[in-house]
């Protein structure tokens, strides 16, 4: 059961249309996602994660499908089945294949597996590892 009502187009606020066209635009949709409509129950809320996650998500140094990717795997870790299915069908969408995610999955589970021993020895950081990250 939803924890939340779903704010469709016809029912915005004028605030909150302005977002939703910006999404339907930019992403050549007729729709918004539900999470969109969640959303909408806080318009600052909306507009300002939409206008995060375009910029963060917009091309850059690192391609679309290695993004969507990305998203899909930290979705997977924190176990959000709802972006979960989003992002995996946009990484198929820019180029998934069945190979890439079965590939995908084996790291996340890998990576999932290797930092939870890591939290229970409670492994100190070696010296060759720590320092500046840029």
């Amino acid at each position: 059961m939803p924890g939340v009502t779903l704010i469709e187009y016809d029912d915005a606020s004028p605030e909150v249309r302005a977002v939703y066209d910006d999404i339907k635009t930019t992403r050549g949709i007729p729709d918004v996602n539900n999470f969109w409509k969640a959303l909408a129950h806080d318009p600052k809320t909306l507009a300002r994660t939409w206008s995060s996650l375009k910029e963060v998500m917009a091309p850059g140094t690192l391609d679309p499908l290695t993004k969507e990717m990305l998203y899909l795997a930290v979705s997977l870790s924190n176990a959000c089945e709802y972006c979960v299915h989003s992002h995996r069908a946009a990484a198929r969408k820019a180029g998934m294949s069945d190979e890439m995610l079965k590939e995908l999955m084996a790291v996340v589970g890998m990576a999932s597996e290797t930092n939870n021993l890591v939290r229970s020895y409670q492994v100190p950081v070696d010296d060759m590892f720590s320092g500046p990250v840029f």
